[in-house]
Order: C-alpha cells, then sequence, then structure tokens
C-alpha cells in the first residue's frame, strides 16, 4: 500500500477541506512541502478553494534559499498571491500579534528530520504556544520521520532548551511532527485546539525505507539534507556543526561525512574500530578525501570519513549515529590529544555555551569525550537510561 502524506489526504478528502471554508488559513512551509505530484502544498491548497491568508517559513525560509545556520529569512509579499509571506526565522522566532490576526487555523506542513536539533520541531512548538495564547487552531499535516522509530542519545537537561532543544527528549526521538505536537501539548500543558490529519499507509518499521516510504521521491527539506542517508546520519553528524571539524558544507554530502586537513582517517577508523566495534554496527565508515567550496576549511583538501547508512551494509535497528559520531570524537581526542576538537562560537543565539553543549542539550558528551578515563560503557551508562525512558514516555503520542 503506497503510503499517503497528509497534505495529499487533505486534499483528497472534502468533508475535511470544507470545515476550513470560512475560515482564513495560515501554512507553515518550506521547499519540501509538495503533494504526491509535486505541486507545492500552498498551489495545491488555493486550488482546492481554501483561503490561504498568510504563509509562514521556518529556518531556511520558505524557498530554502539560506544555506546556513544564524542566516535569516526577511518577510516579503507572495508575488503570485499576493498574500504576506512570515519569517520565524528572522526577526522573531515566535509568531507575533500582528502575524496571528492574519488567520483562524494554521496548517503546519513541514518534511522534518527526526532529530531535536531540527528547528521546525521548535517552531511547531512556538506555533502551539502561540495558538493556545491566542486561540487559533493548528492543523499538522503529518508526514513521515525518515530516521524511523530508533530512539538515541542523551536527553536534554533542564536549563538548556534552546532554539534547537525544544523539549526534554533524546537527540533521535523516533516521532513524526503530528505525534510531537501531541507530546508538546502534554509535557507543556498547552489548551490549544489541535488536530493531525494523519498519513495513511505508513509502516515506519518496515524495509527498505525504514520510515521513508521510497516511492516518494527526495526533496532537500533544508539546502544541506540532500538524501535519505543524510537523513539517518544526522542525529550523528550534526554535531559537527559544534565542532572545528567540517561536516561535508560546500561539498555534495554535506552532513554525512567529517574531516580536517590535518587527521588521518584510517588511523581514526582503526582506533574507533578498537574502542567500540559494536557502536559501528549497522553502517560502512569509507575513507574519503574533500575539499570544501565555502564553509570550515574552505580551499583546504580534508581527510576524513564518510558514514554509509545505506545499501548492504545497512541494519535499521543496529545502527546509532549519535554514537557513531560520538566514537569519532573520542579516537581523534585519543589520537591527537589536545586537537582543538570544541568550536567556540555563537550557536543559533546561545552566546555564553559551547556550541557542542548546546546541541547536544548539556555538557555530558563533551565531557565524556574530553576525559581521558572514560570508555564506551560509562557514556551508555548515562545514555541507555534517558532512552529508556523515552521509550516509555513517548508511546501515548504514536498514531502510527
Amino acid at each position: 500500500m503506497n503510503v499517503q502524506f497528509g497534505i495529499d489526504r487533505l486534499l483528497a478528502d472534502p468533508q475535511t477541506l470544507g470545515e476550513l471554508a470560512g475560515r482564513r488559513v495560515a501554512l507553515l512551509a518550506h521547499p519540501a512541502s509538495l503533494t504526491a505530484d509535486l505541486h507545492h502544498s500552498l498551489d495545491a491548497l488555493v486550488a482546492a478553494g481554501v483561503k490561504i491568508t498568510a504563509v509562514f517559513g521556518p529556518q531556511h525560509g520558505v524557498r530554502g534559499d539560506l544555506q546556513d545556520n544564524m542566516m535569516e529569512s526577511p518577510d516579503y509579499t507572495d508575488p503570485v498571491y499576493g498574500i504576506p509571506v512570515f519569517s520565524l526565522y528572522g526577526e522573531v522566532r515566535r509568531p507575533s500579534g500582528q502575524m496571528l490576526s492574519t488567520f483562524d487555523v494554521i496548517l503546519v506542513d513541514v518534511q522534518d528530520l527526526g532529530c531535536r536539533i531540527y528547528t521546525f520541531i521548535t517552531s511547531l512548538l512556538y506555533i502551539l504556544q502561540a495558538a493556545a495564547a491566542n486561540g487559533k487552531s493548528v492543523w499538522v499535516l503529518d508526514r513521515p520521520n525518515p530516521a524511523g522509530r530508533p530512539v538515541e542519545g542523551l536527553a536534554l537537561r533542564a536549563g538548556w532548551e534552546s532554539f534547537v532543544g525544544a523539549a526534554p527528549i533524546p537527540m533521535r526521538h523516533g516521532l513524526t511532527m503530528g505525534e510531537l505536537g501531541h507530546y508538546f501539548i502534554d509535557h507543556y500543558a498547552l489548551d490549544v485546539d489541535y488536530r493531525v490529519i494523519g498519513m495513511t499507509g505508513y509502516a515506519p518499521d518496515d524495509a527498505p525505507g525504514f520510515g521513508w516510504p521510497v516511492e516518494r521521491i527526495w526533496i532537500n527539506p533544508s539546502p544541506n539534507a540532500p538524501n535519505l542517508n543524510m537523513a539517518r546520519a544526522y542525529a550523528g553528524t550534526v554535531m559537527l556543526e559544534g565542532t572545528n571539524l567540517s561536516e561535508g558544507r560546500g561539498t555534495t554530502r554535506p552532513l554525512e561525512l567529517f574531516g580536517a586537513p590535518d587527521l588521518d582517517a584510517d588511523a581514526i577508523a582503526r582506533t574507533m574500530a578498537d574502542l567500540a566495534p559494536q557502536w559501528l554496527a549497522g553502517c560502512k565508515l569509507r575513507p574519503v578525501h574533500f575539499e570544501p567550496t565555502f564553509h570550515k576549511h574552505v580551499g583546504q583538501l580534508c581527510n576524513g570519513l564518510h558514514i554509509h547508512a545505506e545499501g548492504p551494509w545497512y541494519d535499521h535497528a543496529s545502527f546509532r549515529p549519535w554514537r557513531v559520531q560520538a566514537l569519532a570524537f573520542k579516537a581523534i581526542r585519543q589520537l591527537y590529544g589536545d586537537y582543538p576538537l570544541w568550536r567556540d562560537f555563537p550557536y543559533e543565539y546561545v552566546f555564553d555555551r559551547l556550541a557542542i553543549d548546546v546541541i547536544n542539550g548539556g555538557e555530558d558528551l563533551r565531557r565524556w569525550v574530553d576525559d581521558d578515563a572514560a570508555r564506551p560503557a560509562d557514556l551508555d551508562a548515562i545514555t541507555l537510561a534517558d532512552e529508556r525512558a523515552w521509550l516509555e514516555q513517548r508511546t501515548p503520542f504514536m498514531l502510527y
């Protein structure tokens, strides 16, 4: 059975569409907000007679034109429909009163990557909170979690909330946007009119896609999210943003590989295998050379490793991208001692904490890497408890 996404289910259901009649409707969307036949959701909804009065864009914008973090999108007027397009990654992160005055119900139709740090889920939370305070309705037109159901990583610690840390959930949460909305409402005790237009035929544990229906082509939800392999690896490779290692921005395979000009990739791979071979299950590490055309180490030949969570090496149940990347950090620290691993720069508008800690929602991961005496079992000891707790906590909110 083919998977039908929320937008396609809404458009095919005259009764549900009829519930939007006479209401001012806003849409949160980006370039991957497409129907099964690749029409943008905005165009399809307008063609279906929905009165769209505003469009909202998350990080990277409605058009997905901005490459890096902390590159803000402006508000503008849509040239086709003459309606306002509001940025939730510009002057504000939360919908303002003026923005909220333009609609009665907002449809959220964005493709997520299944990782806590991916900011679309924080935008969903902020929309839910604003809607609860202002009597607005929120409908999520649900889409798959391409990373599937597996859970991995430390939970965000209290006091570490940020735009890349919306709630105390692990790095890899295993929920869809619609499911996360139910969790946010419960966790933050929100009184909001919320509805999920769910998918049909979605089986996130089934091969070959394991979360992503292979009959649907991949459209980048953000500029550096080019394929399913990236989505699978992202819960680990996103940590590279907090380091002086290149995450492959400026190459054709961003956030699937890592490296730097002064590294020996073969030695790193051997050390990783010596330290925790069990953490390398379900994927293949391939030594690579690459030269970024922009971003870190621009124009310099880097040596590194490409993480392949695809092909005959991929095992969905055993692949643990967060541990793979953590293990790479540990190997570099063991091989190179005082290597300047952690990048000290403002990350998502947090100016007083190291980026690697903001990304991980606490200091535990960095401290484990930097502690010469700490072993993989020590990181497992604190992480497994968080993972088990979340597996139980998320169960009531799962729709598929």
